[in-house]
């Protein structure tokens, strides 16, 4: 379930200073159809690993912050953490793999791996910026061919080769992910690389701030506070869901 390019663009391959152009990829509801952060919670409580009573009970609560806007981004991240902390890393990578074969590759847009597929063919850098925490994103990410440089999510803290629980920056969430991405931008600048265009793609309203951020952004069959926000600001609105 990837595209058959891969995002070849190493910092080390850029020598040359020739401005380069950068899409910016949402992972929950633009590339998916679906929300990873939630749907893996439902796969750990289905498979056993979890309380299914208490952990639900709190996944849809988080869940439903999100939507309405109220989420504490930290306090959700660190909740999801809690597992991780049960199970040394070689069981979580098995039970990860397992999840996103079952849970995610049914959900990838073929919409999303044809438009992604194309910047990558240009020849553009891609970068998939996403809340969801980077245990689950960085392994969905190579689904689309994208390598744990080029993805930017809500970072866990590993000491001891154990998850902490605890989160290692700030939530990669509205205004974090701009911070997260000059981050990013930084290092790039370091060797030599520099953007003349850059493009965003979301579903979401928590992330107007990147979509402005952008030369072009491009909301994803957005929901309803995105679509209006879109339409006052002549922003791009495409249906993925077909």
């Amino acid at each position: 379930m990837s595209t058959s390019a891969t995002n070849t663009d190493t910092l080390s391959d850029n020598t040359d200073n020739t401005p380069r152009t950068l899409a910016l990829f949402d992972l929950d509801h633009t590339l998916l159809d679906v929300d990873s952060d939630y749907l893996w919670g439902e796969y750990i409580v289905t498979q056993g690993l979890v309380d299914e009573a208490q952990y639900r009970t709190a996944n849809q609560a988080f869940y439903e912050q999100y939507i309405d806007g109220s989420l504490d981004a930290t306090e959700y991240n660190e909740f999801v953490a809690q597992f991780l902390t049960t199970l040394p890393l070689a069981r979580l990578y098995a039970i990860r793999e397992d999840y996103i074969k079952c849970e995610i590759e049914p959900h990838i847009r073929p919409k999303a791996l044809a438009v992604l597929g194309e910047h990558l063919k240009l020849g553009h850098d891609v970068v998939i910026i996403s809340a969801t925490n980077d245990f689950v994103v960085s392994a969905i990410a190579e689904r689309f061919g994208i390598d744990n440089v080029n993805v930017l999510a809500t970072p866990l803290e590993i000491k001891d080769q154990r998850y902490t629980g605890k989160l290692l920056d700030k939530p990669n969430f509205k205004e974090g992910k701009i911070y997260h991405l000059d981050k990013w931008l930084d290092k790039q600048q370091a060797a030599g690389i520099s953007f003349e265009k850059t493009y965003a793609y979301s579903d979401s309203k928590n992330d107007i701030p990147l979509l402005e951020w952008a030369d072009v952004a491009i909301c994803v069959s957005p929901d309803d506070a995105l679509h209006a926000h879109a339409l006052a600001h002549r922003w791009a609105v495409e249906d993925w869901s077909i």
